[in-house]
């Protein structure tokens, strides 16, 4: 049986939100095999931070560009783990990695294979997404969205937040998020 449990994390907003990444979120990724930060990082060390845990894929988000206003939104420098959108192929899945993605029901007037042909080259079984900061996941049909929220600025409030978790095995999937206060 292939198990495989991925760190999900987003809108960490350093060092807008904190000097650093809530020591929590390294409690909660102790056992990861891999992590995927949705965007709005606003600093590199923050996919540098997380990678002693497991191997760190990140999509660049709004904030990640350099705006010549905000020293602390310096932009992101060219980084391979960096992409606007990344399409893994994860124990015979497809997950998408992207910073906002609409959900279905905010935009009636797109199907939601309209919503993934706008922002993924082939067929998404699961779509890892943030900017928001509420987390939440839902189903369409056979596709899984999830925003794991954000674990330094949820509901725009600095304090402890949320990370998500998706647990796969042999392509069945747990999503799950869970509150940093509980670590």
């Amino acid at each position: 049986m292939c198990r495989m449990l991925i760190g999900l994390i987003s809108d960490t907003h350093i060092p807008e939100a904190g000097p650093e990444i809530p020591p929590q979120v390294f409690k909660a990724f102790e056992n990861v095999d891999l992590i995927l930060h949705a965007g709005d990082m606003h600093i590199i060390d923050v996919l540098d931070w997380l990678e002693p845990l497991a191997p760190v894929w990140g999509a660049q988000g709004n904030g990640d560009h350099n705006d010549g206003i905000n020293p602390n939104r310096p932009g992101l420098p060219p980084d391979a783990r960096v992409e606007e959108v990344h399409t893994l192929q994860l124990e015979g899945l497809r997950v998408g990695l992207i910073h906002g993605f609409p959900l279905p029901h905010e935009l009636p007037w797109r199907t939601l294979e309209e919503l993934l042909d706008l922002h993924f080259t082939r067929p998404i079984d699961i779509v890892v997404c943030g900017d928001t900061h509420m987390a939440r996941f839902d189903w369409y049909d056979d596709v899984l969205i999830i925003n794991p929220g954000s674990p330094t600025l949820p509901g725009q409030i600095k304090e402890l937040g949320t990370v998500g978790f998706l647990e796969i095995n042999d392509r069945e999937v747990v999503p799950s998020i869970v509150n940093l206060s509980d670590y």
